[in-house]
């Protein structure tokens, strides 16, 4: 296995031990691959995704010119929070999935907060 996956998935299981998404206040799951982004919105106790939002979605007007980057994820923060919005969702954990808070990481959460949601 690569040296950079070990370290990331060794970060996500000690996040993991931390936050624990519930029907209050779910975790808000993020997760960049090379080319798109998903974020899912979980409740851990039923173990049931409540919404779901990511660059592959056919509802995303001009989906084709997203990418894994910082003004894509500035996108897609804003339309996982309105996701979220009408599934009923104010408060959630924010779960950064082994990636290191900054970049594109930071600008999907910015932007989230800034379109409602309260972590």
């Amino acid at each position: 296995m690569h040296k950079h996956l070990l370290l990331r998935d060794k970060r996500h299981l000690r996040i993991r031990q931390r936050v624990i998404g519930t029907a209050a206040r779910p975790r808000m799951s993020v997760r960049f691959t090379n080319q798109h982004i998903y974020v899912q919105f979980i409740d851990d106790t039923k173990g049931v995704t409540l919404a779901a939002a990511s660059t592959r979605s056919k509802a995303l007007p001009d989906r084709e010119k997203l990418a894994a980057n910082a003004a894509s994820a500035k996108r897609l923060g804003a339309v996982a929070a309105e996701a979220a919005k009408a599934a009923g969702i104010r408060q959630v954990v924010f779960d950064r999935g082994g990636a290191k808070y900054h970049g594109k990481v930071k600008a999907l959460a910015d932007a989230a907060r800034e379109a409602g949601l309260q972590f």
